[in-house]
C-alpha cells in the first residue's frame, strides 16, 4: 500500500516583528484579537517572539533584526460575526479598513502594533 503525499492544512503563519516588541504583540493578539498565547519550545523561546492560537488558527511572531513590515503580504483570517469583530478591534484603538472588492465575502484590513497587515474575512453577502 502506497501512502499518498500531499498538503492537508496550513499549520501556522509566521509573521516578523522587531526586537523588543513582544509586550505590544501580546497586548494586541490576546487583547484585541482574543487569541491565546501558546508556549514556544525553550530552544525557540530563546530567540524571542511569541506564538498565538485561536482554535486551529496559529500565528507565530518571530523576531527579525532589521524588521520592515510587508506592504502587501498578509494572512487572511476567517472570522464569524465580522462587524462585531471589527467593532472589537476598533474598541481597542485599532484602525479598520473595510473592503468590498472580494465577491461573496465581507472583509476588512487592520495592522498589528508593528505594522503587519492582517485581512479578516467572512463568507456571505
Amino acid at each position: 500500500m502506497t501512502t499518498r503525499a500531499g498538503l492537508v492544512a496550513v499549520d501556522h503563519v509566521q509573521l516578523a516583528a522587531p526586537p523588543g516588541s513582544e509586550d505590544a504583540l501580546r497586548a494586541f493578539y490576546t487583547g484585541a484579537l482574543g487569541m491565546t498565547e501558546i508556549p514556544k519550545p525553550p530552544v525557540l523561546a530563546a530567540r524571542g517572539g511569541c506564538w498565538f492560537a485561536a482554535g486551529p488558527v496559529q500565528l507565530h511572531l518571530g523576531i527579525e533584526q532589521d524588521f520592515r513590515p510587508a506592504k502587501k503580504a498578509h494572512p487572511g483570517l476567517r472570522v464569524t460575526g465580522i462587524e462585531a469583530y471589527a467593532a472589537r478591534l476598533e474598541s481597542h484603538g485599532v484602525e479598520v479598513t473595510r473592503d468590498d472588492d472580494l465577491p461573496g465575502h465581507r472583509r476588512f484590513y487592520a495592522h498589528d502594533p508593528v505594522g503587519n497587515r492582517l485581512e479578516f474575512l467572512e463568507p456571505g453577502a
